[in-house]
């Protein structure tokens, strides 16, 4: 009687595993192809490289990623989901117990708006290099190892340069153009080997990126090294304590920052530099480093009544709004948390704007938010729709149905991708859009230093 009640048991259990581990099995193939389907299983930026050869399906990648769905198991076999959402993490490839992932760069051909850079991250112009999220990886982990690996090759490449004895004496070594994770590596990394450096920051304050997200946002970052000052030793941080550790490293380490120092054009005379600022100054140097991130000025949806003072394009206090009518426009991380930090105030009215059907490159995280604050009606969808006219009091989207709405609004927040100052890097001699060659090598080396 025990043995029969004890195999029952084992069924029930086993049988129930089963049906479950079927249901996610096809779960991940409707997946995988509506994902085949619209063309985000794709690598074009970060991207983890999966070796079928050498994956036996256990799932360990699945569920070490924070992002939800960038993979799945089909056919007992690891595959990219959602390539969009891999922001680089690589839990994946710790994760997995035989070794079979790699992240690293995708396929960059067809990305008009990555730089083409070599192991060090040189340019195609000789001695202007390029590190940060202007590269095509995310994360500040990311940014702060490229700036620092591109300073170790600068100062290779000012060793074995022949002219180095020769330089002027107004002529520095390296400029950095960039006071964020990226700038601020490179700079801790040039002090250190005795370089005579600036970086130089178009804001008042250093930061980069991180100066335009929300209040309160965390940043995930990875534990990463910064030179002899020490670690950022925790894997999420708010902005707020992020910056404030930058200052302090800033201040601790005595980096030479000239804040308020926009870049205009940077030019090169056989093998000097020589960098305009706005205000007409100018920098001679042997060396450049980019660091500017990739918001560049913000995307306009180019409608009628967008010029009026109500149109924003970042939301840096959502307190600060009570009791108004509130349309976000776009569908990534940023207009996620914009929406959501503005429907902290029940009092608000946020409507979320967005022109494909579903939301596919948000992180795990915004998405679990997101689908409970519509399901308590605090945020209002419209997928598939477009701003047609922005007005006083109102504002007019277009749907997928080809119907219009007009809705009361007190201030519209878009949140569209920023163009990138490609005239400024092509007038440098920056060249896009190509082989990403041994650079990918260099970043997936990297990852599992």
């Amino acid at each position: 009687m025990l043995w029969s009640l004890a195999a029952t048991v084992t069924l029930l259990i086993v049988g129930s595993y089963f049906v479950q581990f079927q249901r996610r099995l096809a779960s991940d193939r409707e997946r995988k192809l509506e994902a085949s389907a619209l063309g985000i299983d794709r690598p074009t930026a970060q991207y983890p490289f999966i070796d079928a050869n050498r994956c036996i399906g256990c799932g360990a990648c699945v569920a070490a990623c924070p992002e939800g769905d960038p993979l799945g198991v089909v056919a007992g076999t690891a595959v990219v989901i959602n390539g969009l959402r891999c922001v680089g993490h690589s839990h994946c490839e710790t994760a997995c117990p035989v070794g079979a992932i790699e992240v690293g760069l995708g396929d960059l051909k067809g990305r008009a708006d990555i730089p083409q850079l070599d192991a060090g991250y040189e340019s195609s112009t000789a001695g202007l290099y390029i590190a940060g999220e202007l590269g095509g990886l995310a994360l500040v982990r990311n940014a702060c190892r490229q700036g620092h690996q591109a300073a170790s090759a600068i100062i290779e490449s000012l060793a074995a340069d022949p002219a180095q004895g020769l330089r002027l004496s107004d002529e520095l070594d390296l400029v950095i153009v960039g006071a964020g994770p990226a700038g601020l590596s490179a700079a801790l990394a040039a002090q250190e080997a005795g370089l005579k450096y600036t970086v130089v920051e178009r804001e008042s304050n250093l930061g980069g990126s991180l100066l335009h997200y929300p209040r309160r946002k965390m940043v995930l970052t990875q534990p990463v090294e910064l030179g002899r000052w020490g670690a950022l030793d925790r894997s999420e941080y708010s902005k707020e304590d992020l910056l404030e550790l930058l200052a302090r490293m800033v201040a601790d380490m005595d980096l030479q920052i000239d804040f308020e120092t926009p870049i205009a054009s940077v030019t090169k005379n056989r093998e000097t530099f020589l960098l305009a600022t706005a205000s007409g100054s100018h920098l001679r140097t042997r060396r450049v480093l980019l660091c500017m991130g990739r918001r560049g000025t913000p995307r306009k949806l180019g409608v009628p009544g967008e010029e009026q003072s109500k149109v924003m394009y970042r939301l840096i206090d959502a307190a600060a709004y009570e009791g108004e009518h509130l349309l976000v426009v776009g569908g990534g991380d940023s207009a996620i948390e914009a929406a959501l930090g503005l429907a902290r105030n029940s009092a608000n009215r946020v409507t979320l704007s967005y022109r494909k059907a579903k939301l596919f490159r948000i992180k795990k995280k915004n998405e679990e938010r997101i689908e409970r604050a519509i399901a308590k009606g605090r945020i209002t969808t419209l997928f598939e729709s477009n701003v047609e006219q922005i007005l006083p009091e109102s504002v007019r989207l277009r749907l997928g149905d080809d119907s219009s709405i007009e809705l009361p609004n007190n201030y519209v927040f878009v949140f569209a991708g920023g163009l990138l100052p490609f005239a400024f890097l092509k007038e440098a001699g920056v060249q896009f859009g190509g082989e990403p060659s041994a650079a990918r090598k260099a970043d997936l080396a990297s990852h599992k230093a």
